[in-house]
């Protein structure tokens, strides 16, 4: 559900900056005043293992859509939500910049819809609500299951507005937001479920894990618990990430759908080709992939024979368990960093 700069005007891209770079002091503020030492190294590893998590889209029966795991979720309640926060930012800021996922001109909305609103709001008023003081297996199940769906439904309702009031008339409000809402929801129903299966997972093996707590969940760390992360994102990046679905996502199918066409094209204002020009140079590979220039090779020899290239599933990629890897660390590194940052501040307070 990354937002390309093709869906939203100069206008709303801007106040969106405005409100999540607000949002992301305000949850700096509250995590440096209150926040647990160990969560520093945890938001760098879980930070890496959602980027890497991110990067597997998995099909959606009967739709010819696919969706992938957001992750607001499971980093609020493993983390809390402040340091849930900053970790989503983290993820969203390295894939705009270096794998051109999702635009920078609309990298405020996608920090808005795929951080704050599964970690501000879908965490605390029902993940928080139905687990409660005393958290119990079951309980920690459905919240966080209910809490997954009702993040991502709160996204796709955002980007809906956010395209309406950037008046993209490709994209009619009716006809894209019943689109949207019912395909997120099987998106949300198979997040969901993957969340509830890692927080149970997590709090069976670290008791603690589940508390719903109102600024950061108790979650003990520890190397062999740190070590096990990395592992677990290592395979996940470089290896799981061949077998992404190469159906549409269900942002790009509801597009589709609206307009006939997959993508739609940039406005011509200063501010999308000014972040069209930074986004050229900083991402190192696009569209998880080597640039062009770099399989000239390879394209020469599709040419020569007259025939396009067939996708294939799965697909044994080095260049995309490299970007895996490469993302994987750079989110590590910026939300560790962050974390790190806002604990030295804190002790010298």
């Amino acid at each position: 559900m990354h937002m390309a700069d093709a869906l939203i005007s100069p206008l709303v891209g801007g106040v969106m900056w405005a409100a999540t770079a607000g949002i992301t002091a305000y949850g700096a503020r509250r995590l440096k005043a209150g926040g647990d030492d160990r969560v520093v190294p945890l938001m760098g590893v879980l930070g890496a293992f959602i980027f890497a998590a991110q990067m597997i889209n998995f099909s959606i029966p009967g739709t010819g859509s696919s969706g992938h795991l957001g992750g607001g979720m499971i980093l609020s309640i493993l983390l809390g939500p402040y340091a849930a926060f900053l970790a989503m930012a983290s993820v969203l800021t390295v894939q705009a910049l270096f794998f051109a996922d999702g635009g920078l001109l609309a990298l405020g909305c996608n920090i808005f819809n795929l951080a704050f609103l599964p970690c501000f709001v879908a965490y605390p008023l029902i993940y928080r609500t139905i687990v409660g003081a005393h958290a119990s297996e079951k309980r920690v199940r459905a919240a966080s299951i209910l809490a997954a769906i009702v993040g991502l439904q709160l996204g796709a309702l955002a980007v809906v507005l956010e395209t309406l009031f950037s008046e993209v008339s490709e994209l009619p409000f009716s006809t894209f937001l019943l689109l949207m809402l019912p395909i997120h929801l099987a998106i949300g129903i198979v997040e969901g479920l993957l969340t509830a299966a890692v927080v149970t997972f997590v709090g069976k093996a670290r008791p603690g894990a589940w508390a719903a707590a109102p600024t950061v969940a108790p979650l003990p760390g520890s190397g062999r618990l740190l070590a096990r992360w990395l592992l677990l994102t290592a395979i996940t990046g470089g290896l799981l990430s061949w077998f992404a679905s190469t159906r549409l996502d269900g942002l790009e199918w509801a597009i589709f759908h609206s307009s006939g066409r997959e993508a739609l094209s940039a406005p011509a204002t200063d501010a999308h080709s000014l972040a069209a020009a930074l986004q050229e140079r900083t991402a190192v590979l696009p569209d998880y992939s080597l640039p062009p220039a770099a399989d000239r090779s390879d394209a020469g020899e599709v040419a020569a024979t007259g025939g396009e290239e067939e996708e294939q599933w799965p697909d044994v990629n080095l260049a995309t368990s490299f970007s895996g890897l490469l993302g994987a660390t750079l989110s590590m590194l910026l939300a560790g960093l962050l974390g790190f940052i806002l604990l030295r501040l804190r002790q010298r307070h």
